[in-house]
């Protein structure tokens, strides 16, 4: 049996970038276990994700994967709006009880979600570490200037594009004197060039907070290859990471506007790009589904339990072993391990982005350029931060360039429109459609949920997967701050619409196609979930009321750490990809000052003064 310095559980974001950092050099024998398969063939697909992805009949994130039954996945196909109480049904993976869904998906594969995420990698603002000032959410054991050098770590792995300049005028965010990110930020958007001609210094009115926001439409960061800024690094430069993480000055992104689920050109970031990087003593299992933690005598973990697709059962051992896996996975192993459990908050406190969609057409004449290039490059930002957070959730607002495509589904739904309840043909339909896809544009609205013990992940009574291991069971709602924060930002979208003087298209139905639907105070609204899972087991600086410590460290297990976004104590208004990446990096740090101070040399003395030697 090999024994290894560190076990990861997990090759998404946290866990390639804990094993890279803790492989570097082959100092450090690092066993990755992945649930997933490293070919996506080895599932029988016939392709490479992207033409497995263009040629399904339905697109979704995961359309590009085939899940095993021995890991599966939920998808948002999994489900469906009713006209009942509750207003929706939950099959799949993931089952639900709650009042409102958890409307988000994941995937289980090489890469994780990483491998079908958007690329938008914002900052957390100083304010978001700590909501318990505005009277809700938690407090971090950490701030923002503790999480910085982090911050501009993990830009250089992912890569990050954006201006600091207008990231410090607009959202208040601190860097060092001089720093630049990697690479200058995208360019933006025709929609965006539209939306600033016409908003920028206009005022719009916040109905909760009865205040006024000046609209300005600024750059989000992305995690993809743009064009390398010279400032970089002290003058250095940055080269872009290509298809494998090697230096690739030519991978650029191209407007392709496939990001979700694939980049063609491989210029987004992947975890894939990470383990790429991995020195030899970096080791990757795949399909490997880690099913519990083990301890000794004393509550120190001492390496896992895992299976095979066909259930045999492994083990594997090492002085640490850290729990990489998605936030919902994290909290069932720990609850299948019967671990962590001294605070009652593993698996607790689950939160996500409810995202509230508009949507509408600019006026005749006006071409907002859909369909190409990421699915946003720019947003107001405007409504993130202040006193107004006392009174509702803030949000954050981005710009939908890829037409309607969320909110109502992909062009087709347009083509059967003018064909079912028009009866266009030829000519008139071509001419139509143009005319509807050019002027799409959607707002989203990205609302922060704040940490509630009662949303939360538990394991089924009785439903069990392929190995014979419970099913996740979530429970999960919306509170009144939430919900006032969605009021607030409908309320926002009504006055750039007319600003804009744009039709509006917002319509929350039909119920089916809507499980994220409720009313409140006399109007009726939906969201779907932005895949931003977090919260589940939570930091903080007390073992009565949290998970695990600043380090991701469980207070209960030495050598037994849970990183990513379940450790995140809030999840503000942010994209959290990395913030998460900065925390892994983080954690990675402390873990191999744990393995130094295990071979540190013990010394031997007398143990009384005087004593002979």
């Amino acid at each position: 049996m090999t024994r290894y310095d560190v076990i990861v559980v997990g090759a998404g974001v946290a866990g390639s970038l804990v094993a890279h950092r803790l492989g570097r050099g082959g100092r450090r024998r690092v066993l990755v276990l992945e649930a997933g398969a490293a070919d996506p063939r080895a599932h029988g697909a016939d392709a490479d994700p992207l033409t497995a992805y263009l040629t399904a009949a339905g697109r979704l994130p995961g359309t590009g994967h085939r899940p095993h039954p021995a890991a599966p996945w939920p998808e948002v196909t999994d489900l469906a709006g009713t006209d009942g109480t509750p207003a929706f049904r939950a099959a799949g993976h993931l089952r639900q009880d709650g009042p409102l869904p958890y409307a988000s998906g994941y995937v289980r594969v090489n890469g994780g979600t990483g491998t079908v995420w958007t690329g938008l990698a914002p900052r957390m603002l100083p304010e978001d570490f700590d909501t318990e000032t505005f009277g809700y959410g938690r407090r971090w054991p950490l701030t923002y200037d503790d999480l910085e050098p982090h911050y501009r770590a993990a830009e250089e792995h992912l890569g990050v594009a954006a201006d600091a300049d207008e990231q410090r005028a607009h959202l208040g965010l601190r860097f060092p004197e001089g720093y630049a990110f990697p690479m200058r930020p995208l360019p933006a958007a025709r929609l965006d060039r539209v939306l600033a001609t016409r908003l920028d210094g206009r005022r719009v009115k916040d109905p909760v907070a009865l205040r006024e926001v000046e609209l300005k439409v600024v750059g989000t960061p992305h995690a993809r290859n743009g064009v390398p800024d010279p400032r970089y690094d002290g003058g250095r430069g940055y080269v872009p990471r290509g298809r494998d993480g090697r230096p690739d000055p030519d991978s650029r992104c191209v407007g392709n506007a496939g990001c979700i689920p694939h980049c063609p050109s491989y210029a987004k970031y992947t975890p894939l790009k990470t383990q790429g990087r991995w020195s030899a003593a970096v080791t990757l299992r795949d399909r490997s589904v880690v099913s519990r933690v083990l301890v000794d005598g004393r509550g120190r973990a001492t390496g896992v339990e895992y299976r095979s697709y066909d259930g045999e059962v492994s083990f594997a051992h090492a002085d640490v072993v850290v729990l990489a896996a998605h936030a919902v996975e994290n909290a069932r192993l720990l609850l299948l391990s019967g671990l962590a459990g001294r605070s009652g908050q593993v698996g607790r406190n689950l939160m996500d982005h409810p995202v509230l969609l508009t949507w509408g057409l600019l006026p005749d004449g006006e071409h907002g350029g859909s369909y190409r290039g990421p699915g946003s490059v720019s947003g107001f930002e405007g409504f993130r931060a202040g006193p107004a957070r006392r009174l509702r959730a803030p949000f954050r607002v981005e710009f939908g360039t890829w037409g309607w495509i969320w909110a109502k589904g992909p062009v087709e739904s347009d083509v059967d429109h003018f064909l079912t309840e028009r009866g266009l043909f030829g000519g008139e339909l071509r001419a139509a459609l143009g005319d509807r896809l050019r002027r799409q544009f959607a707002l989203q609205f990205e609302m922060e949920q704040g940490a509630d013990p009662a949303n939360r992940v538990t394991l089924h009574p009785s439903e069990r997967d392929a190995l014979g291991l419970p099913r996740p069971l979530v429970t999960y709602d919306l509170d009144e701050h939430v919900k006032e924060g969605m009021a607030a930002a409908r309320a926002v979208s009504d006055q750039l619409f007319a600003l804009l003087g744009a039709e509006d298209h917002t319509d929350y139905t039909p119920s089916a196609a809507w499980p994220g639907r409720f009313e409140h105070r006399g109007r009726t609204y939906g969201y779907r979930g932005a895949g931003h899972a977090a919260g589940t087991h939570i930091m903080g600086d007390s073992p009565a009321t949290s998970v695990v410590d600043a380090w991701q460290r469980c207070w209960d297990h030495p050598g037994l750490y849970a990183v990513g976004c379940g450790s995140m104590p809030s999840v503000a208004t942010s994209n959290p990809t990395l913030t998460m990446a900065a925390l892994a990096l983080r954690s990675a740090e402390q873990v191999e000052a744990d393995l130094t101070a295990r071979d540190r040399p013990l010394t031997t003395g007398p143990t009384t003064p005087g004593a002979p030697a």
